[in-house]
This record gives structure tokens, C-alpha cells and sequence, in this order.
């Protein structure tokens, strides 16, 4: 029976998406094909057995329209042949593209694949694909949903009331989110995942949103970055605690891992890296919308016949701290297990890239620290989430 293994993983650093940024000044193509480039180098493969490029990036618009992922593996430099194709499960992007590329090996259509993402967001902001005006959901959701759905901040606001969530809470968890980070950058647990990208300021080799002196009293200054007179009638139960603190920033980034089967690495000359052990992707109410991790988790682990103490570490995509801590009051996980190398709210949350990036993290983790079985999953716009498992292979 064939499987799906990982042989290798690789992430940009992750810049601010701000003018100015670390990263600002390299063409989103350009960021996804460093990625694609440092893949074929650090394994050796011929590009041209590749037989597919699937790559994530939720704003499809200027610099990041016309099949992105595609010229990306043209300015990487691949043979015309090998083709590519750009997908959106908005933030989920690229860990859409890993559940693709491991569907398609394991089923015999694919035997050497990149699943990949990039996000430029000092580039592309958030909503370039949505002008002024525009309804991007129609009168039929308008209809299902009289009230009206909300934006992401608010969500998040409604995911704390749900789950009694405080602001002393959210802020705790990511000063431990930014503490983990820099501990992990201090001892160089990002080497082996990190593909340093050249500027004309010199080379980008560390994520740039990180913040080693981050404490919860420099958090607690920060003012609710969502709170609007427009929802504070609707939703009384909001106390308007979210802030960018205890949110993930705008980020520009790429990252890329290569899958096959074990037969085809070992033909190849391959070391298999991890297993893709069970994938799942649910929908989830649109409202709440950054819920669908709960039930992604429930069914990927039903899915790969594991419980959750069988898992040794997990990646929790963090779009805000109150996602990831409802989440851990649902399932129970053990807090000490999640983003051990630190998550969104520190690294950033480069959109189509976040997928593969926390699988790039994830694989280097395992092997680090000696587990056998990680899950990640993630919070998507409109009620979405996908679930990875993975297995160890030594």
C-alpha cells in the first residue's frame, strides 16, 4: 500500500507586511520560488520529475494574480514541463495543498510533489481582492444570516465570550508565544527549517515580528484593536479585549515541502522525513468562524485511529490567542505540547504560507525533540479548518 512521507521542509524568514519590512521589497513570486529553489538544492532532485507544484496564497490579486505558484516555478528556474497550480482555503492555503499532494500520491497520480504558500501582505494587504463595495458572499448567505457575518477580530472577540476567555489569559499566552520563539531562534531550532533570502540590505535570516523583551504589562497597554460601535450593540457579551498584541501581525513569507511515497525515495536516494499519517478539513459555524479547529481535530485523530494522548506536539495556528486557547479548553491538551517553538502571534501569520510553515516547523520539532506523532491544524475564514497528523520516521 502506498504512503505519503515528507523528505524535506523549508520556510523563508517571516517579515513584517508593512512598508519597511524586512521582506517588503522581494516580489511574492520571488519569495515562493527561493523556497522551491532551496527544496531541489537541499535534496538534489531533478526538477523535472516533479509532477506537480501546488501552492496556497489567499489574495490573489495584483503581484499575486495569474497562477502565482506557477511563475514561481519559473523564476525558480524548473523545466517548462513541470506544471503548477495556485488554490485558496484562505488562511488553510498551503495546508490544503499538503492534503492535495498527499491525496494524489497515495492515490498513484503523483509521485513527487511540492506543496507550498506565499503571502506578501506589505505588498498585497489583506482584501486587495475586494474593492470598495463589493459583496463578496451574495444575497443567499445575506439571507441565511440576517444579522450579518463579521469581521475575523470580531469573531475572535465572540470566541473569548463563548469560552470566558480573559485578556490577562490571552495576554500570558503570547508573551509565551514571543518567549518560546526567541528561545527557540537563541538556539538555533529554526537552522535547519530557515532558507535565509537575499535583499539589497543584506540577507534575511530570522522572522522579524519576534519580541524578546514581550511581557504581559507591555501587553496590557495595548487598546482592543476591534472594538466598533457597530457590533457593540449586537454582541453585549463582548468585553473587547483582543488586541495586536494577543493577535497575529500582517506578515510577508513563503515555505515549501516536498512529499512522495517511500517507494519513489528510496528509488530516489531520499531520506523520508515524516509520515503524512491522516488529514481532515470541516466547516464550522461562519460566524464564530475560527472554531473549526475543535472539530478538525476530533476527526483527523477518529480518522488516523489516535487519541489525543497520543500526540507529542501539536501546531495551533495562532490568528489570535483566544482560537488557540478554546480550543485547548475543548480538547484538554496540555498547553506545554503547543507551539513549543513559539506560533503566529511571535513568528507571523504570512496567509498562504502559514500551512507549510507550521509543517516545516512541525517536522524539524518532532525531530528535535524526539516525537512520534504531531497534529496541526488551523482556523480559516468562513467556518473552515484543516487537520494534519504526522509520523515520525527514524
Amino acid at each position: 500500500m502506498r504512503d505519503a512521507v515528507i523528505v524535506e521542509a523549508v520556510r523563508t524568514p517571516i517579515g513584517r507586511g508593512r512598508p519597511g519590512g524586512a521582506l517588503a521589497g522581494v516580489h511574492p513570486v520571488e519569495l515562493l520560488a527561493h523556497t522551491l529553489r532551496t527544496l531541489v538544492e537541499r535534496t538534489g532532485i531533478d526538477p523535472a520529475l516533479l509532477d506537480d507544484v501546488i501552492g496556497g496564497c489567499v489574495d490573489q490579486v495584483g503581484e499575486q494574480a495569474m497562477n502565482t505558484t506557477r511563475y514561481a516555478v519559473l523564476s525558480a528556474g524548473f523545466p517548462e514541463s513541470v506544471p503548477a497550480t495556485t488554490i485558496d482555503r484562505q488562511c488553510g492555503s498551503s495546508q490544503q495543498a499538503v492534503h492535495f499532494a498527499a491525496q494524489g500520491v497515495l492515490s498513484g497520480a503523483y509521485d513527487l510533489v511540492i506543496a507550498c504558500g506565499v503571502e506578501s501582505m506589505s505588498r498585497v494587504p489583506m482584501w486587495s481582492n475586494v474593492p470598495p463595495g463589493a459583496d463578496p458572499f451574495g444575497p443567499g448567505v445575506a439571507a441565511r444570516y440576517p444579522g450579518g457575518l463579521v469581521p475575523q477580530g470580531v469573531s475572535a472577540e465572540l470566541v473569548a465570550a463563548r469560552w470566558s476567555i480573559g485578556r490577562d489569559e490571552m495576554d500570558a499566552f503570547a508573551t509565551t508565544s514571543h518567549q518560546r520563539a526567541a528561545a527557540a531562534h537563541a538556539a538555533g531550532r529554526f537552522a535547519d527549517e530557515l532558507a535565509p533570502v537575499p535583499t539589497e540590505d543584506g540577507p534575511v535570516d530570522a522572522d522579524e515580528s519576534v519580541r524578546p523583551g514581550t511581557t504581559p504589562q507591555i501587553l496590557a497597554g495595548l487598546r482592543p484593536a476591534f472594538e466598533d460601535p457597530r457590533f457593540t450593540a449586537r454582541f453585549p457579551q463582548i468585553d473587547w479585549s483582543v488586541t495586536a498584541g494577543n493577535s497575529s501581525p500582517v506578515n510577508d513569507g513563503a515555505s515549501a515541502v516536498l512529499i512522495t511515497s517511500s517507494e519513489t525515495a528510496a528509488r530516489l536516494g531520499l531520506r523520508p522525513r515524516a509520515r503524512l499519517h491522516g488529514f481532515a478539513v470541516t466547516g464550522d459555524d461562519p460566524l464564530l468562524m475560527l472554531t473549526g479547529v475543535i472539530p478538525a481535530t476530533e476527526k483527523v485523530l477518529r480518522r488516523a485511529g489516535l487519541q489525543l494522548r497520543d500526540i507529542d506536539l501539536f501546531e495551533v495556528n495562532e490568528a489570535f490567542a483566544s482560537v488557540v486557547l478554546a480550543w485547548q479548553r475543548e480538547t484538554g491538551a496540555d498547553l506545554a505540547k503547543v507551539n513549543v517553538h513559539g506560533g503566529a502571534i511571535a513568528l507571523g501569520h504570512p496567509l498562504g504560507a502559514s500551512g507549510t510553515r507550521l509543517l516545516t516547523t512541525l517536522v524539524n520539532a518532532m525531530e528535535q525533540r524526539g516525537a512520534r506523532y504531531g497534529l496541526q491544524t488551523m482556523c480559516e475564514a468562513g467556518g473552515l479548518a484543516n487537520a494534519t497528523v504526522l509520523e515520525a520516521i527514524r
